[in-house]
């Protein structure tokens, strides 16, 4: 009995749902609305640059998501730095102090560079550690963990406003999408706790080396088709509904209707892999228990991105990052955008909620000045273009008490599977929440019985 299941969404949670199906012996078609894969990490050309509309990184402790990457074949197309290695700049400072880490065991690995962290005072430099130690005791799995407000729990522990954006927020606001004093508790645990404070090497940090349509969508769509799947662009699902039976979970059926423009097709099994709105619109009555408006309740974050392309090269580092600034990091897209001459900067700007809405001109004479500020050199440059790009639904809000508003990859509606970086995987809206999301619907659907198959279907 050869199981056909329909993943709806070609995102890195659907990609990922779909190849270990796939790979399982399922029957695969999956469904995306835009024309190629990939989903909120893409590339598009403008003119001759190609340009990614976010910038993307990964840590060593991401496994689910280098996993996809070898699966693709693309492990070659990344880099990964041996050792966690952050140049972070100021306005005005001569040059970067880095963070670093040694060969120590977690969390003196971090020690060196903390003792010389000049942006923080010697008794702030002594408080974070205090508090480190104190965050490896939380435990995030607790509903009044995450009920709790990271920046209140800091302050708690003696850590000053100015400490928190200088340090605490360096890593947190990138990982997160959201200010301390706006974050779960449970969910700032969990970034710190798998990053920095257990493994040394957990927190390296890498990078892509090509545009991400190279990267994901176009080797998921080769490596989804020499498998025996179908994949169907453009194709927007209007609706999923069960065929016959009932739909809770227990109940008899025979499947599943998918509609859309080219009209209905059935499958066995059926992923949900899209955004919460486009899921709760999508999801059977009662197939999961939170209360209708739950995905307007999670709610949304922006990301931003400001891109300037120069006559001459000013950044000699693959990025740094900003404190005291407005400037959060910054990457060199040089390489991967293919450009010949000069230099492509990209301004990295999360919890992006006072920004996204700002016109582009206001944008360039802030933060041309900003830079400036961090990169000395840009003074001589020319800018020959910038531009912005912006997702106004980057992630989900990771608020306080957010996890109630997570469902989990098992529906109760039979056959129906949920996945996407927002549902409950225990981490933020990354990329690796996201592969570890598909793995674990994949993983649900694959342990599900052949007799909750139809039986017309034998």
């Amino acid at each position: 009995m050869i199981r056909r299941v329909a993943v709806i969404g070609g995102g890195l949670a659907g990609i990922t749902a779909g190849l270990q199906c796939v790979d399982a012996g399922c029957q695969v078609t999956v469904f995306e609305s835009r024309p190629q894969l990939g989903g909120l990490t893409h590339s598009f050309a403008r003119g001759d640059l190609n340009v990614d509309n976010g910038q993307h990184v990964f840590l060593r402790c991401c496994t689910s998501y280098r996993a996809l990457l070898r699966r693709l074949g693309v492990a070659d197309r990344v880099e990964l730095q041996p050792r966690l290695a952050i140049p972070v700049c100021s306005p005005g400072a001569e040059a970067p102090v880095w963070l670093r880490r040694t060969a120590l065991p977690a969390p003196l690995h971090l020690a060196a560079s903390l003792l010389q962290y000049r942006p923080l005072s010697t008794v702030e430099r002594v408080r974070f550690a205090l508090a480190a130690v104190a965050l490896r005791r939380v435990d995030p799995t607790l509903a009044a963990t995450d009920e709790q407000n990271f920046g209140t729990w800091l302050r708690r522990h003696g850590q000053s406003d100015h400490a928190i954006s200088a340090l605490w927020e360096l890593v947190g606001i990138a990982t997160l999408n959201s200010r301390a004093d706006h974050a779960s508790l449970s969910l700032a645990a969990t970034v710190f706790q798998e990053g920095l404070l257990t493994d040394a090497s957990a927190a390296d940090i890498g990078w892509s080396l090509v545009p991400l349509r190279e990267l994901h969508g176009d080797p998921a769509l080769a490596c989804l088709a020499a498998a025996g799947a179908q994949v169907r662009t453009n194709a927007t699902v209007r609706g999923i509904e069960p065929v016959g039976g009932g739909l809770i979970a227990g109940s008899a059926g025979g499947g599943w209707r998918i509609s859309t423009d080219d009209g209905p097709t059935t499958a066995d099994q059926v992923i949900l892999a899209v955004p919460p709105a486009a899921a709760e619109q999508l999801l059977p009555v009662d197939s999961i228990t939170a209360a209708p408006g739950w995905s307007q309740r999670l709610g949304s974050v922006p990301i931003i991105n400001v891109h300037v392309v120069l006559d001459r090269p000013v950044l000699s580092e693959p990025f740094i990052a900003g404190v005291d600034t407005p400037v959060q990091w910054v990457f060199d897209r040089t390489a991967q955008s293919r450009l010949r001459h000069g230099q492509y900067l990209a301004v990295s700007l999360s919890a992006a909620d006072d920004l996204v809405n700002t016109p582009t001109a206001d944008l360039r004479a802030q933060f041309l000045p900003e830079l400036t500020a961090l990169l000395p050199r840009m003074r001589d440059a020319q800018v020959r273009d910038f531009f912005v790009t912006r997702e106004r639904h980057a992630t989900f809000r990771p608020a306080p008490g957010s996890a109630a508003l997570r469902p989990t990859a098992v529906t109760a509606a039979r056959g129906l599977f949920l996945a996407g970086a927002w549902t409950a995987t225990g981490w933020p809206a990354t990329m690796e929440g996201a592969a570890r999301s598909g793995a674990a619907a994949a993983t649900a659907l694959l342990e599900t019985s052949p007799m909750d198959i139809a039986a017309e279907v034998a």
